[in-house]
């Protein structure tokens, strides 16, 4: 897989959601949320400011993160579901 984001975009793998609850009942697929943790695969150069430099990001690749429920692109590559985000997008650092 050769994919690199642009600007502020991050690129993200999900965690897969739990199968069982804590008391051990297992959740049906249909009643599944999307999860909302993810792993960085790639990350852009970062976005220009307004004097020309570029404003880094703040997570790199293997971190795993907290991202808004409905922000992002999905896409497919290789078979493997992907999620393109912005930065701003990211609540946390996991």
């Amino acid at each position: 897989m050769n994919v690199k984001p642009m600007e502020d975009r991050v690129l993200l793998k999900a965690v897969p959601a739990e199968e069982k609850t804590s008391g051990g009942i297992i959740i049906p697929d249909s009643a599944k949320e999307k999860p909302q943790e993810a792993e960085v695969v790639a990350v852009g150069p970062g976005k220009s400011n307004d004097k020309g430099g570029k404003v880094e990001i703040s997570v790199k690749k293997g971190d795993k993160v907290l991202y808004s429920k409905y922000a992002g692109t999905e896409l497919e590559i290789e078979g493997e579901e992907y999620l393109i985000v912005r930065e701003s997008d990211i609540l946390a650092i996991v």
